[in-house]
């Protein structure tokens, strides 16, 4: 009977102890190597874009507090002095003023209007099921892909036979239903986000569906509002075709018409100090809200994803 015998076991390597100067022959890892070199691209690119978007706004500001000749002879140099007269001079004789009010009449009109009728109307798609829910939304959502030059003219004769043509009123009608599309289709997201469980314990106290929107769902809703307000008023303070082609009396013109009316006037008399003294003017008041909006607007922004 043959028997197999056990082969002798193979020896143990002897334990090799690996120093820090071993593992610092070898560098970081890859991926930490990869880590930093895209760290350093992206804050390179932010850097590159925060320069390009800063530095005309700062050149624009510094261009305003000089005189015609310092614009064209040291375009990039600092002013010699403060020439706050090019500011009194836009607001007063270039009526600034008059536009000035006039664009805060319309814009802050409009916005409570699109932000009221916008919040009522996504509550409602958001929350509530009925017959043609979906058709109502997908309206919301076509009015937003609709080119607003194709609707120039027929919203011309509109208006006009409605008898709101060169008013205050009507810009501020005619600019609640461009705005209203993307506040719709913004706030039926954010409702969506919000949790049932608070308007459903104020069902059962009794709370109707007006109350538990205004006191409790609208309150919720803040941060959204404050987001979808700064971009409405963003775009309804820039805005330029609506109220060149509704509103054509000198007196009622807003901001931007008033810039083209100052930059074609000026132009021929060279103030070129105070065309970039309105130039600030009109662009101070949308610094100063996203500045000071900033945090609600990102909160806004990121609520539905957190939710």
């Amino acid at each position: 009977m043959e028997t197999t015998e056990t082969p002798a076991p193979i020896p143990a390597e002897p334990h090799v102890t690996v120093g820090k100067a071993d593992t610092a022959v070898g560098g970081p890892p890859r991926g930490r190597r990869e880590g930093t070199v895209l760290n350093v691209f992206s804050h390179g690119m932010l850097i590159l874009w925060a320069f390009m978007v800063v530095m005309p706004l700062l050149w624009a500001v510094m261009t305003s507090f000089k005189d015609d000749r310092s614009i064209f002879d040291s375009p990039w140099s600092l002013p010699d002095k403060l020439h706050f007269e090019n500011w009194a001079r836009a607001w007063t004789d270039a009526n600034m003023s008059d536009y000035f009010l006039n664009t805060v009449l319309v814009v802050g009109g409009s916005l409570v209007g699109t932000l009221v009728l916008g919040s009522m109307a996504a509550y409602v798609l958001a929350r509530f099921d009925f017959p043609g829910n979906r058709f109502i939304y997908y309206l919301f959502i076509g009015g937003m892909s609709f080119p607003i030059m194709l609707a120039l003219v027929p919203l011309f004769y509109v208006v006009n036979n409605m008898g709101l043509l060169n008013t205050i009123h009507g810009l501020i009608l005619v600019y609640i239903a461009y705005s209203l599309p993307f506040t719709v289709f913004f706030l039926t997201a954010f409702f969506r986000s919000l949790p049932t469980s608070v308007a459903e314990a104020a069902f059962v106290d009794g709370a109707s569906h007006s109350r538990t929107f205004f006191q409790i769902m609208l309150p919720m809703a803040k941060p959204g509002l404050i987001s979808v307000g700064i971009f409405n008023f963003l775009g309804q303070w820039n805005q330029y075709m609506l109220p060149t082609v509704l509103n054509t009396d000198p007196d009622k013109r807003v901001l931007t018409q008033g810039l083209v009316q100052l930059a074609a006037s000026q132009g021929y008399k060279g103030d070129w100090s105070g065309l970039f003294a309105g130039l600030v003017m009109a662009m101070l008041p949308v610094l100063a809200a996203y500045i000071v909006f900033q945090r609600q607007v990102v909160q806004g922004l990121t609520a539905g994803a957190l939710k």
